[in-house]
């Protein structure tokens, strides 16, 4: 599966991987300030974004699209860094193969299990009715009366799209939905351990991370450096990204 990208920068090379529902443009502004120094690649992952749509969402085949993008790259290794369903494709990529991970960032997410779901989310966008949407401002009113948090709302928007005349999705709901219980979940790797440096970065506002999740994360990634930052919930990199740009430039920094 080639994947929709956004190249850019020189330098050490760094893999940014959204979260669910979102795409490369949610990370563009750490992007191009990471850019000055490193060479940044921004993904959009499959069945989101510009890239193609897949029934298979495990991690497993989302890592193996990222070894291969790098392999399209030229890129012998990379630091992944990802947040939520994009840090556990990260760290699937980094436990699979951890000669083509030089470093690890993760944003507001751990190595377990979660008991949510997003079929609600979900559910939502499904009813909503496209054929009715004349410009986006029809979309938030909508979805309004469902979802209150009006930030949410602007960021489940991003997804719509106009083609061919008619607003589309250009997330793949049907797949997503299908696969929400391996998205919410994390695969099985026995005894594996990533033993390079890695970074959780989590909102001290989060549910994301809660401190009995500190133990999984550090079996399985020995050397991370866990970092809280305080007044961030899940969306840390946008509510705080001066904090987040400081930790990824001292990760990024230490790699060879």
């Amino acid at each position: 599966m080639k994947l929709h990208r956004v190249d850019e920068g020189e330098g050490r090379a760094v893999i940014i991987l959204h979260g669910l529902f979102g795409s490369s443009s949610n990370w563009k502004g750490i992007a191009r300030r990471l850019a000055g120094r490193s060479r940044v690649v921004s993904v959009d992952l499959r069945n989101h974004g510009r890239s193609p749509w897949d029934d298979d969402v495990s991690y497993r085949a989302m890592a193996g699209d990222v070894t291969r993008l790098m392999d399209e790259l030229g890129l012998d290794e990379a630091t992944l860094v990802g947040h939520s369903m994009g840090g556990k494709v990260a760290m699937t990529a980094a436990l699979e193969q951890p000669a083509r991970v030089s470093a690890l960032a993760v944003i507001d997410i751990a190595p377990v299990a979660y008991p949510h779901s997003h079929e609600e989310l979900i559910d939502t966008l499904r009813r909503v009715d496209l054929s009715s949407i004349r410009k986006r401002a029809d979309l938030d009113a909508q979805l309004g009366g469902e979802i209150p948090d009006a930030s949410l709302r602007a960021f489940l928007g991003q997804n719509l799209v106009f083609d061919g005349g008619a607003y589309r999705w250009r997330v793949n709901l049907d797949a997503l939905s299908r696969g929400m219980d391996l998205l919410t979940g994390f695969p099985a790797f026995g005894e594996t351990r990533f033993e390079k440096d890695a970074l959780f970065i989590y909102g001290k506002s989060s549910q994301y991370v809660r401190e009995s999740d500190h133990d999984a994360i550090l079996a399985r990634f020995p050397a991370a450096r866990l970092v809280g930052i305080e007044g961030a919930g899940h969306w840390v990199h946008a509510e705080r990204p001066d904090d987040v740009l400081t930790a990824l430039d001292e990760l990024i920094a230490k790699v060879p």
